[in-house]
């Protein structure tokens, strides 16, 4: 059994719309342009990529790094479209543009729901419902309270795509189901990856209110089911992580030279690998030019072609095994070896020093007393919301109009189904919008700390 190209990349849109018919832009062009101009998308400039709160505006953010993932990620997929196209199993009607603009389009997406402080804020959310939050979940049922317990930013960021942004609970921005495909990079909900049952056990991408929608998407794709709401990988997905893969391994390491806890000989014995040798020595001779701190800028448009062009390769030669949904991996791990040494060597590196920095774990500790004290006043005041009217305090009512009332599930205030699971949720979506900024100043105004403004 296997999927194929004619379904997986399906023009039609969340909601059993039909695909979008304008003048100088195709379907999964529109995608593109919903998200670079959604909210979510624009806070990304003030959300972590690796150093929380940096000072340094020569540092990543989460906006410039989706960017300069999508930027790899149109020519991976461009090029990928190409070789298709080249072997005839590019559908009529399709150009290698619209793989392309997929690709694009799922990398603007692939951390829009990360919330402040990145992966630490992820394991500070876990952590508070697994202590001092527990007691918010108890009336919730086994997979509803893994959601919280296991927060992930990966199906949080699908919940912002289907749910949340432009059309609020009624399908969000309404993107392709190509693009919604190939942005879902774990297709399973959090109780099997807790119980060891899914192929990562801290790693899923599907909360319980956007099932349906994710059926709705597998469904239009041709996604081949693995288990109980388990399906194998959109085959896209795979050149959009190695983008990912590609641009976080460089530029990891160019954050960590400009923060003066790389070197630069450390970066070029990994990266100089993956280069023609009959490149090198016109390529050193540039370099020595130059300063340090410029060198990252002339080493790095070779070493990502080279990685594109090994993606490329990689992808069409394993594309049947992609298309049958065998592939367990990463693409990064199907590359030749220069390439795929050179970017898990950059990852070691990158935790070996940065992730592991001093003024990195300082910054991180303190985001937990940052969304402990967020998460304890905002669920204290969605309980009382939940009880007795007569228990809501002033205090109470002036933080969830904070939350404001259109940003609650209907269900909420109807008093039916999962209501307590929503209200949770509309918790969720408040804090994983914030950007680190905003979270550090109002949990100081929470505890009374806050500047006037």
């Amino acid at each position: 059994m296997s999927m194929n190209w004619e379904q997986l990349l399906s023009a039609e849109r969340l909601g059993n719309r039909p695909a979008k018919s304008e003048e100088g832009r195709s379907p999964f062009y529109s995608d593109h342009d919903k998200i670079i101009f959604s909210g979510a998308f624009r806070r990304l400039a003030r959300k972590t990529q690796v150093h929380p709160l940096a000072t340094n505006d020569h540092v990543h953010n989460r906006l410039t790094h989706s960017l300069e993932v999508a930027c790899v990620g149109r020519t991976l997929g461009m090029r990928v479209g190409n070789a298709l196209q080249a072997t005839g199993d590019l559908p009529a009607g399709l150009e290698p543009t619209d793989i392309g603009d997929i690709i694009q389009a799922s990398c603007l997406a692939h951390d829009i729901g990360n919330p402040p402080f990145g992966h630490t804020g992820e394991e500070a959310i876990r952590n508070w419902f697994q202590k001092d939050g527990a007691k918010y979940l108890e009336k919730l049922s086994d997979v509803e309270r893994d959601d919280l317990r296991l927060f992930e930013g990966n199906a949080q960021g699908l919940r912002v795509l289907t749910t949340l942004e432009y059309h609020q609970y009624e399908e969000g921005m309404r993107l392709t189901y190509a693009t919604l495909a190939s942005a879902i990079k774990y297709p399973w909900c959090s109780t099997p990856s807790l119980q060891g049952l899914r192929p990562k056990s801290d790693k899923y991408g599907v909360f319980q209110t956007e099932l349906p929608y994710f059926h709705e998407i597998v469904r239009h794709t041709g996604l081949l089911p693995k288990g109980d709401n388990w399906y194998c990988r959109h085959p896209l997905v795979y050149l959009m992580e190695a983008a990912d893969d590609f641009c976080y391994g460089i530029l990891d390491l160019e954050d960590g030279l400009e923060m003066g806890i790389l070197t630069w000989p450390e970066i070029y014995d990994i990266l100089r690998t993956v280069i023609d040798p009959a490149q090198l020595p016109d390529l050193e001779k540039s370099l020595s030019r130059v300063r340090d701190g410029r060198k990252p800028a002339i080493l790095r448009g070779k070493v990502i072609d080279a990685l594109i062009n090994a993606g490329t390769q990689a992808f069409i030669e394993h594309q049947d095994r992609f298309l049958a949904g065998e592939v367990e991996g990463d693409l990064s791990s199907l590359c030749e070896a220069p390439v795929k040494d050179a970017v898990q060597g950059a990852k070691d590196l990158a935790r070996e020093k940065i992730f592991n920095h001093a003024q990195r774990v300082e910054l991180e500790i303190g985001a937990y007393s940052t969304i402990g004290t967020l998460l304890s006043t905002l669920c204290g005041a969605v309980d009382a919301l939940l009880g007795d009217p007569a228990d809501v305090t002033y205090k109470d009512r002036r933080v969830l109009a904070l939350i404001g009332e259109n940003n609650f599930h209907p269900s909420v205030f109807e008093k039916r189904g999962r209501y307590q699971y929503q209200a949770l949720m509309a918790v969720i979506d408040y804090l994983s919008g914030m950007t680190d900024n905003y979270a550090t100043n109002l949990a100081k105004q929470f505890n009374g700390m806050g500047n006037s403004r």
